[in-house]
């Protein structure tokens, strides 16, 4: 099969960089698992906030915003974003820990520090002598990443690009100006390259006979459990500590909850450890009213990062015709709208979009060739 694009990789990043592509040629779009998204991104509770993340990353989270509030016609069948905030928790001397918080409110997202009475107020499972002080940003949406991604999948396939499944790359050979992808028992044909991997993305690159990113697979395990009994949190925010990585926000009625870990491992279909869950479980149980009688569901996801935590987004320095699109980390949720319209940009015309470069982002920041080689 020929195509101008041969995007490798279904899950956000490689979704919305192929939706953008399918208004500038033919695009096919190859995932080795049996459906898009398999990986990161169904396995992600992901929430929009302006505010995560180092500064590259923060001014793509601002890019991607509009898209979001206000998406193509037809893009989606309900809101990408709805409301949710974000309480930051100090527990009993923890509480100069909340003034990195609040150094990062600005006008239009502001942050605002509240009583630990009204943190109770609005998170009421927390355990009252565990809160000191509290940080309310009222900015932090959910994110609802099923209809995001199914939007880039429709909008791609509404503009000619196809999607194909269960296929593995397995080798890639550039010769007379094109590359050659073998994937099981079919072959594919293509101008450009655009690794959109994840957690796999330097081993397309070794393939492809490109120089590592020196990308680094991190697990991050999650759990879904019941809310206390009686207890409304539907509107409940997200909920931050000072002190630990751990996190949990409301899930359709229960609580879904995350020690926030980010243990290196090899790029595979990874699952929960139980020593994890089992840390996480007592964290729960010291911070909060819950009683963990059941798990109702856990898993774990990896989340690919560089040594700058940054996305690698532009072509190989020195494979012809290979386009990085990886290392997006615990972000690439809330950057793909703007990742997605980058990577077709640098593809297509070999520089970002007007607006992104009026959010500060410029080629260099994202570039592979910024990525140090080892000597």
């Amino acid at each position: 099969m020929e195509c101008d694009y041969l995007i490798i990789g279904a899950g956000i990043s490689g979704a919305a960089a192929a939706y953008e592509l399918a208004q500038c040629g033919s695009v096919i779009l190859i995932e080795a698992e049996t459906s898009p998204g398999y990986h990161s991104t169904g396995r992600s509770a992901a929430l929009y906030t302006p505010k995560y993340g180092g500064e590259v990353v923060r001014r793509l989270n601002q890019a991607s915003v509009n898209f979001f509030t206000k998406p193509p016609p037809k893009f989606c069948q309900h809101p990408l974003l709805t409301a949710r905030g974000l309480l930051v928790i100090a527990a009993p001397g923890e509480e100069d820990g909340l003034a990195p918080a609040l150094n990062l409110s600005c006008p239009g997202n502001e942050i605002e520090l509240i009583t630990p009475a009204r943190a109770l107020e609005l998170a009421p499972l927390l355990r009252p002598e565990r809160v000191a002080g509290a940080t309310l940003e009222r900015g932090v949406r959910d994110i609802d990443v099923a209809e995001l991604h199914q939007g880039f999948l429709r909008g791609l396939k509404d503009r000619g690009g196809l999607v194909i499944c269960d296929k593995r790359v397995e080798r890639l050979e550039h010769y007379d100006g094109h590359w050659q992808a073998v994937a099981g028992d079919s072959v594919f044909s293509a101008r450009i390259i655009v690794n959109a991997a994840g957690a796999w993305a330097d081993q397309i690159g070794q393939m492809a006979g490109a120089s590592s990113i020196g990308l680094v697979p991190r697990r991050r395990t999650g759990i879904i459990i019941d809310a206390p009994q009686a207890m409304s949190i539907e509107s409940m925010p997200a909920i931050d500590y000072v002190s630990t990585d751990a996190y949990l926000k409301p899930d359709a009625g229960k609580i879904m909850a995350s020690p926030g870990d980010q243990t290196p491992t090899e790029p595979q279909d990874v699952r929960p450890e139980e020593l994890d869950i089992a840390v996480l479980v007592d964290w729960l149980e010291r911070e909060t009213l819950i009683e963990v009688k059941r798990i109702g569901n856990s898993w774990a996801g990896l989340r690919s990062f560089v040594a700058d935590e940054a996305p690698v987004v532009g072509f190989d320095a020195s494979v012809p015709d290979f386009f990085w699109l990886a290392g997006q980390g615990g972000y690439g949720i809330m950057m793909a709208p703007a990742l997605g319209r980058a990577a077709a940009g640098l593809i297509t015309t070999g520089s970002l979009p007007s607006d992104l470069r009026k959010q500060g982002i410029n080629e260099a920041d994202l570039s592979p060739t910024r990525i140090e080689q080892p000597a």
